[in-house]
């Protein structure tokens, strides 16, 4: 596990009227603080990758479709330092990932679906001096390739 990363599964409790599920909770220990929630929608087969933050921790939530995760630690110093993780989210595997400052995340939207992501920040955007460092979803020195693999 990438140094910092926590990844914690989601327990919905259905009954005859429907289901409930806690996402995030300030007991959970996660976020230092909290600073905005947001909500993104994408279409299938779209990648959104790779960015990071200097100051900002992320917790990301796909209540809806499915998505391949994808984080790299940049964090020199880290004992996972140019370490790729993948983690697959969303209405197949219902959990949340904290991903902590320095590590590049991105993801790709799986099937034939849109996909919703729910994040929780630690701090609010800022247009006038954005917390967000972009890379190429194809950096070489990342290396990952986004394509399925046919097994």
């Amino acid at each position: 596990m990438i140094e910092g990363v926590v990844y914690k599964k989601l327990l919905k409790h259905p009954d005859d009227r429907g289901s409930f599920m806690e996402i995030l909770r300030d007991d959970d220990g996660l976020l230092r603080r909290f600073g905005q929630a947001s909500y993104s929608m994408s279409y299938p087969n779209v990648i959104k990758a790779f960015h990071y933050h200097k100051k900002q921790d992320d917790i990301w939530f796909f209540p809806k479709g499915n998505a391949q995760v994808v984080l790299h630690d940049m964090r020199e110093g880290s004992p996972t330092y140019k370490e790729t993780q993948v983690f697959y989210m969303g209405e197949e595997n219902q959990s949340i990932l904290l991903i902590p400052v320095g590590v590049a995340h991105g993801y790709r939207v799986l099937g034939q679906e849109p996909a919703i992501i729910i994040y929780f920040t630690t701090e609010s955007y800022q247009a006038s001096d954005p917390d967000e460092f972009r890379i190429s979803y194809d950096d070489p020195e990342i290396g990952f390739n986004w394509e399925t693999k046919f097994r």
